[in-house]
């Protein structure tokens, strides 16, 4: 069974700091692409940041520069440093996993206040 788990999120002031984590099992976690996504109320789900196998790194404009993705496939888990938090970065945040089909976990909130 594929279990993808989210931790770190919470509460922070703008200009603050989270450090989101995903541990996955279930799955042969060095092939799949990991990525964040985040769905914010009101809005469609969107692309937070993407990492491959090979580590090729992928953001949206509106986080590059503020967040970092990493992976340690040692311990089969998916990181999201992000710096710099504002308020438009609250939402939900999803842990995702890729490989001919998606994975994705229960969802964390982030949110940021002002």
């Amino acid at each position: 069974q594929v279990q993808l788990v989210e931790s770190g999120g919470g509460l922070v002031q703008a200009g603050g700091s989270l450090r989101l984590s995903c541990a996955a099992s279930g799955i042969n976690f060095g092939i799949h692409t990991m990525g964040w996504y985040r769905q914010a109320p009101g809005e469609q789900r969107e692309m937070v940041a993407t990492i491959s196998s090979s580590e090729r790194t992928n953001y949206a404009d509106s986080v590059k520069g503020r967040f970092t993705i990493s992976r340690d496939n040692a311990k089969n888990t998916v990181y999201l440093q992000m710096n710099i938090l504002k308020p438009e970065d609250t939402a939900v945040y999803y842990c995702n996993a890729f490989f001919m089909r998606n994975f994705w976990g229960q969802g964390i909130r982030v949110t940021v206040s002002s």
